[in-house]
Parts: structure tokens; C-alpha cells; sequence
């Protein structure tokens, strides 16, 4: 009897279930006793630590992304959205990126959909405001930042230069302190190949609600990483909300008012909405609540891992882990291991971790690290976030291409071209059709 494994979401704990399920089960699926399917608007999984290199131009996009049909051959993927879970029935509404909705049945399913950009109802967010989840967003803001350049240089409007120049970042978490850090890192390098642009000309403001920036990495690492954004020149302002932002004028909740053209929103995230539409439980804070042994909580074959669930942390009683890259790829070697205990009626594992600590880059050549107690910042810590950060990329292939990527950069300038128009391509071809006589 061929039981049908289905994973819905190809982020961390998707693909790397996957991963382990396919050379685990290898003779239960070349048999037919065994299958597995992933369903992912993409047909990739983005290693989301390295967008901030990404969209600073040290890494090909190309490079920090996993091909699910390559690296998974023995596993179905079905590009699009499921839209619902009917559990009770076993089976999901599976929405194509082409044609009409159908169902896909299974025996075991994995709510694997990850989180998506938590906001709040702030008049104009949408005018200016730009996420920092995907490729897309990371390689569009880095071409806005150096259009804005481009912008700043060829006007003679006081105004129209100052709001180009300014950029906000809103959250101060690890993806809105290394965004901002490399944005800033990228456009200060850029300002060297312009004749009216200086380092001094750029303003970065980074708000954050609660009182202290990177807290994963321990109060006194805060402390120091929040120093060096202020000896960059950058406005960190603490204790501060951010209240409107329509049509790029921004107000904050200190009372300062001003123009800005580019608002980098990361304050947060929250579970995908597929957990609005499915008959498994969800926990307080809206996630599907799930047990140690990352099952879905008094139900039968089904599993969740990652942002989009509520694991409990055994380490630390009563507290959840946290929503992040490092318990997602280790809840998935469990998960996968768990699965196949379950199908062969074994007792099932809790998920326990030993907490590595946390890093982060700020920069070229710049970083803070807390691992396993030992603090480091500068240059050793750029280069621990660089080392751990290869040791979790999948496959040798990708790991390859990302040194080759460093290593160009060890000896070549980094591009600063704005490539804009590849977001609307059609544009210069819809301007000469435009000149046609009628």
C-alpha cells in the first residue's frame, strides 16, 4: 500500500524533510510503498540569511537558492498554493499557478508553509513600504537604493534629493539590522563613482519598537552592534513606532516628521494564512499547535515544523522556539525521523535542542557573534556568520558557487548597477508600440 507523504511548504523544514525522507525511504519509494509530495508557490527553496548579502551585491541570487526539482528527484513537486486542509478527510485544495483548483489526497501530511510578514494597519505602509522575505524583495530594494542614487545625483531639487537620500528600516531584529547594515554598506561604496554624492548625503534611520537592537544575541552584543550603527552615521531610534508613512511623508511616534522615498518593513512575522483555512488546532498565538514530537496536537497523521507552528520548547518549559532558521533545519532531521517511526508504529522522539547561539553580519568584514558564550565582533564574527552560514546552505553545488561569489569579491569592486527594469520589462517595448501612427 503506497502511503502518500504530503508536505505542504519547500522552505527549511520542507526541503530538508524531503531531503531526509528521500535517502531514508529510498526502497519504500522505489517500491511504491512510499511517496512524497511537495507543494510550494516556488519551485525553490531561498536560504533566507544570505538576502542581505544578496541584496548588498556580494551573492548571486541565483546562488542562494535550492532547485526542489534537482536536489529532491524522487520527490513530486507541484508548483501553487493549497488553499485548504480538510484533515478530517485527508485531502487539500490544491490552487495551480495556472488553471482551476483540484484535490490532492494523502495519508500523512506536513504543514511545513513557514510565516509571512507580520503588519499592522499604518496608514500609507503600502505607499513605500518593502518586505525583506524573498529574492524578490531583497534584489528589488537593492536596485531601488542605487536608482535612488542615480536619482539624487542628476537633480537640482533640494527635496527631491533629500527624500531619494533617505531611507527608513522598521524593526531591528537580525533581517532589519543586516539589511540595514548592508544596504548602508553598499550604497556608502556606491557614492565613490558619483561626483555630488557623499557618504554624509545618505540618511538611515533604523525604528524600533522595544527598547534594545538583536536581542538573540545577548544585551551586551545588542549594546555594542546598536555603538557601531550610530558610529556609521545611522539613526537608531529605540522606543519608537512607527505611525504613517502616506505617500513617503513618515511620522514617528517621537513626533519626528520627514520625506522618504524607500521604508524596509521586518518588524516580525507571523504563520502563514494557511492555518486560517485548515481543521487542525492552533495555539494562542494563532499557529498549529503542535507536540514535542512535532506532531499536530489529539491528531492522527499529521506533522508541522517551523514558523508556522507552535513547538514547545522541552529545553526551557513552557516557553516556544523560536521561529528561526536554525531550530527550522534541526526540527526537520526530527520530523523526517519521526515520520518514519510513525509509519513503522515506533515511538516517536521529542525535538530537543542544545542552543549554538546566534550571529550576524553587519557589513563587509563586520559582525557580531554570541556561540556557545564566546562573544566576538569585528572581523572574526563576519567571518563565524559566513563559516555557519555555508555549513546550512543545501547541496555541495550551492555551498560551491557561494565561495566562488566570496572569493571574486576578495579581489574585484562589487557591482553597483541598478538593473530596475528587469522588475517591468515590457516597459520599453509598450513605449514604441506607443509611437505607432494609427
Amino acid at each position: 500500500m503506497n502511503k502518500h507523504i504530503l508536505i505542504v511548504g519547500g522552505g527549511y523544514v520542507g526541503l530538508y524533510t524531503a531531503l531526509r525522507l528521500q535517502r531514508k525511504l529510498g526502497r519504500e519509494l522505489r517500491n511504491g510503498e512510499a511517496s512524497i509530495t511537495i507543494i510550494d508557490p516556488q519551485s525553490y527553496m531561498t536560504y533566507q540569511p544570505f538576502l542581505p548579502e544578496a541584496a548588498a551585491g556580494n551573492l548571486s541570487p541565483r546562488h542562494m537558492v535550492a532547485p526542489l526539482r534537482r536536489v529532491l528527484p524522487k520527490v513530486r513537486i507541484l508548483n501553487g498554493t493549497v488553499t485548504e486542509v480538510d484533515h478530517a478527510a485527508r485531502v487539500v485544495t490544491f490552487q495551480p499557478a495556472e488553471g482551476e483548483a483540484r484535490k490532492v489526497s494523502y495519508d500523512v501530511i506536513v504543514m511545513a508553509a513557514g510565516s509571512i510578514s507580520r503588519t499592522l494597519p499604518i496608514p500609507g505602509l503600502t505607499d513605500i513600504g518593502i518586505g525583506f522575505k524573498t529574492v524578490g524583495e531583497a534584489i528589488a530594494l537593492r536596485n531601488r537604493v542605487l536608482h535612488l542614487l542615480d536619482v539624487a545625483e542628476s537633480t537640482d531639487d533640494p527635496e527631491v534629493r533629500r527624500r531619494a537620500l533617505t531611507f527608513v528600516v522598521v524593526g531591528a531584529g537580525f533581517a532589519g539590522v543586516e539589511a540595514l547594515a548592508e544596504l548602508e554598506d553598499m550604497a556608502k561604496d556606491s557614492t565613490r563613482y558619483y561626483r555630488n554624492l557623499t557618504p554624509a548625503d545618505l540618511r538611515w534611520v533604523l525604528v524600533e519598537a522595544t527598547n534594545r537592537v538583536l536581542p538573540e544575541v545577548g544585551p551586551e552584543m545588542g549594546k555594542w552592534t546598536l555603538e557601531q550603527l550610530r558610529e556609521r552615521g545611522m539613526e537608531v531610534k529605540l522606543d519608537t513606532r512607527l505611525e504613517s508613512c502616506v505617500g513617503g511623508h513618515v511620522v514617528l511616534s517621537d513626533g519626528s516628521e520627514f520625506e522618504a522615498d524607500t521604508l524596509v518593513w521586518t518588524a516580525g512575522v507571523k504563520p502563514s494564512v494557511i492555518v486560517n483555512s485548515s481543521d487542525l488546532p492552533l495555539d494562542e498565538r494563532g499557529r498549529i499547535k503542535t507536540t514535542a514530537a512535532l506532531t499536530v496536537a489529539g491528531t492522527r497523521d499529521a506533522f508541522a515544523a517551523g514558523d508556522v507552528a507552535g513547538v514547545p520548547d522541552v529545553t526551557n518549559p513552557g516557553q516556544y522556539c523560536a521561529p528561526n532558521a536554525q531550530h527550522a533545519v534541526r526540527q526537520a532531521k526530527v520530523l523526517a525521523d519521526n515520520i518514519i517511526r510513525y509509519l513503522r508504529g515506533e515511538q516517536l522522539v521529542d525535538y530537543r535542542h542544545k542552543y549554538v547561539g546566534s550571529v550576524a553580519g553587519l557589513g563587509l568584514h563586520q559582525g557580531v557573534a554570541n556561540v556557545y558564550g564566546v562573544k566576538l565582533r569585528g572581523f572574526p564574527a563576519w567571518f563565524m556568520h559566513r563559516t555557519y552560514h555555508l555549513s546550512r546552505v543545501p547541496t555541495l553545488n550551492r555551498k560551491v558557487r557561494v565561495v566562488v561569489d566570496w572569493t571574486l569579491a576578495l579581489f574585484f569592486k562589487r557591482e553597483t548597477i541598478s538593473l530596475g527594469e528587469v522588475e517591468h520589462p515590457r516597459d520599453g517595448f509598450r513605449a514604441a508600440v506607443a509611437t505607432m501612427r494609427h
